[in-house]
C-alpha cells in the first residue's frame, strides 16, 4: 500500500494540524454527557437549570461541559435576566446533524 497517496499521512503540516483539530473536536463531543446536552440543544435553546433536569448531573458539571462546548465553538450563550441560555452555533448544528442522523 502506498501511504503517500493519503493526504493526512504526508508530512504536510497543514494536514497534520487538521488531524489534530479533528481529534480535539472528537474528544470534546465524544463524551456521553456532552452528547446528551447537544441532543437536547438540537431542539432549541435551554438554560442550565433545564439541562440539569434532563442529563441528571450537577449544575457545576453541566456548566463545565457547556464551557468546553462553547470554547469549541459548538454552543453559544445569551444572558437573559438572571439566567444564561445556551443554543447551538452554526457549527454545532452541522455537527449534531451529522451525529444524530447516523443510522
Amino acid at each position: 500500500m502506498n501511504m503517500s497517496s493519503y493526504n493526512c499521512c504526508n508530512s504536510n503540516k497543514k494536514e497534520f494540524h487538521k488531524a489534530s483539530s479533528i481529534s480535539s473536536l472528537l474528544k470534546i463531543i465524544g463524551e456521553e454527557s456532552r452528547l446528551k446536552i447537544l441532543c437536547i440543544l438540537r431542539n432549541g435553546t435551554h438554560c442550565v437549570c433545564e439541562l440539569i433536569e434532563h442529563v441528571n448531573l450537577s449544575q457545576s458539571l453541566v456548566s463545565h461541559h457547556l464551557k468546553d462546548l462553547k470554547e469549541a465553538g459548538i454552543v453559544q450563550d445569551e444572558k437573559r435576566g438572571l439566567y444564561v441560555y445556551y443554543s447551538l452555533t452554526k457549527k454545532g448544528k452541522e455537527i449534531t446533524n451529522l451525529l444524530f442522523n447516523i443510522n
